[in-house]
């Protein structure tokens, strides 16, 4: 089988047969970023010596017999906001252009432990503010599929390396959608887990109490493999959960009978009659599997949009706060005093969009307008996650689209931020509610691929891996490789 069609466990294979080498994998996908990263743009970061040593290190172990997990020896890529030990680490912001951070997130430590061959860092909208990967300091990354279309964001440089197959798999993080939007905007597969599942310790944040790191990878089967080795309590997250699940591929193959999947009329009013025909689809197909499809009311989803916004800029006005210029980071040349240090740094290191949502967010957490703003979009985000609650009681995972239309052109939502907000339309809420939630791919419309979205309550990800694994037993759509990326 070729490489590139290749699933985790097949590359597993192969390595365990003696078929190639991990060094020989590596070398393959380092040869194929040379060649398309260019035009892609999805790397920030090449690390092939780091990549190489991994390899060699996989190698040395397998033949001892000491193999630690199904990833060991398959070369992979972070998004640039988890923190590398001794490797640069930016978010994609000028800001943080020579932080160099001292110790490595715990998403990448534990992934190293599993067997992980890092092959680099991969470019996002910075500090993961933005829906096309197009706020990057390092330059708009373009979708496989085409190249005028944006990949989505934040993690635009994780959806478009897997979709273009350089590299098996990759890391993104999900604050209102930021992993499954791009995943259905490339063509792939993408998980958001429950809130507190994966580890935030080591990961830059935008919003503390919404950012949530997940798997992207050409199937649901491979992040089932991914979050296994990802997922874990982190004593040093205090948001981390003892509850958390660690085995996420156990429920693969189970049948779907008595399933009961929930579609939110709500999600089809006003959505492209394509992109609706394309979703029904693939409800038909959950269906002939054996689910019961079932018309649901979800309450408040008008409200998502608003109430994410607003705490997502508060938390991101917090969180940014650090970024001075003192310890490290961009720093301005010859400052008058310290007042003008902060005040420079700060505005020639952080993008448009960045400054943009910081100032909403001291806005709304601004005295006077704390209570009109900030605290009634906690009250939403309650009756948001109440919303959810009481649709789960009439079943068990909620279908539809990720996004409202496939990729749009690079460009042309730029200078319209509320444009740009309601691509978030059917992700946020997942993030405000703390909820798991996958994109996978469901057809195309066009040449741009469709996302299906599913939905499912607090710890609920090994069936919601099930269900999308079962569906890309019937359909090919994940196995698609765009043909500028194809040989």
């Amino acid at each position: 089988m070729s490489i590139l069609h290749s699933s985790i466990r097949e590359l597993a294979a192969q390595l365990a047969n003696k078929q190639l080498s991990s060094l020989e994998l590596t070398e393959h996908y380092l040869q194929r970023i040379e060649a398309h990263n260019p035009q892609l743009n999805a790397y920030i970061r090449i690390t092939a010596e780091q990549a190489r040593a991994d390899a060699q290190a996989s190698d040395a172990r397998r033949a001892k017999g000491e193999i630690r997990s199904p990833l060991d020896g398959i070369p992979m890529a972070h998004k640039d906001l988890f923190c590398t030990a001794g490797i640069t680490t930016t978010a994609a912001s000028k800001i943080l252009e020579n932080f160099v951070p001292p110790h490595s997130a715990t998403i990448a430590e534990n992934l190293a432990q599993a067997g992980a061959v890092m092959t680099g860092k991969l470019s996002m909208d910075e500090f993961a503010m933005g829906s096309s990967n197009e706020r990057s300091a390092f330059g708009v990354v373009h979708n496989p599929w085409d190249s005028k279309a944006v990949p989505g964001g934040s993690s635009g440089g994780s959806a478009a390396a897997v979709a273009a197959r350089l590299v098996p798999y990759s890391t993104g993080s999900d604050t209102g959608g930021s992993i499954r939007q791009p995943a259905a905007y490339c063509g792939v597969t993408g998980i958001k887990p429950t809130y507190g599942t994966c580890s935030r310790w080591g990961m830059i944040a935008y919003a503390s109490s919404l950012d949530q790191a997940g798997p992207i990878a050409p199937s649901a089967e491979d992040c089932a493999l991914i979050l296994n080795a990802m997922a874990s309590f982190d004593p040093k997250d205090s948001t981390s959960s003892q509850d958390t699940l660690r085995v996420f591929d156990n429920l693969l193959n189970q049948p779907l009978n008595g399933v009961t999947i929930g579609i939110p009329r709500i999600y089809f009013q006003g959505l492209d009659s394509q992109m609706a025909d394309n979703i029904m689809a693939a409800a038909k197909v959950y269906e002939s599997l054996g689910a019961t499809l079932k018309d649901i009311e979800l309450q408040n989803t008008d409200i998502a949009i608003a109430s994410y916004y607003l705490i997502a800029s508060a938390e991101a006005s917090s969180n940014l706060a650090r970024y001075d210029g003192v310890r490290y980071g961009h720093r301005c040349e010859n400052p008058d005093n310290l007042q003008d240090l902060y005040r420079r740094s700060r505005s020639e290191g952080f993008g448009e969009e960045v400054k943009r949502r910081i100032l909403i967010g001291t806005y709304a957490l601004s005295a006077g307008y704390y209570d009109a703003y900030y605290e009634q979009a906690r009250r939403a985000r309650r009756a948001i996650l109440n919303s959810f609650t009481a649709a789960f009681t009439e079943c068990d995972l909620i279908l539809g689209p990720t996004t409202p239309s496939p990729a749009f052109a690079i460009g042309s939502q730029t200078d319209d931020p509320v444009a740009m907000f309601l691509g978030d339309l059917y992700t946020v809420a997942v993030n405000l509610a703390g909820l798991p939630a996958i994109s996978h791919p469901a057809g195309f419309i066009q040449h741009l691929p469709v996302g299906c979205q599913l939905i499912g309550p607090h710890f609920s990800e090994a069936r919601l891996l099930n269900l999308a694994h079962r569906f890309q037993q019937e359909s090919d759509y994940h196995r698609q490789i765009p043909a500028a990326y194809a040989a």
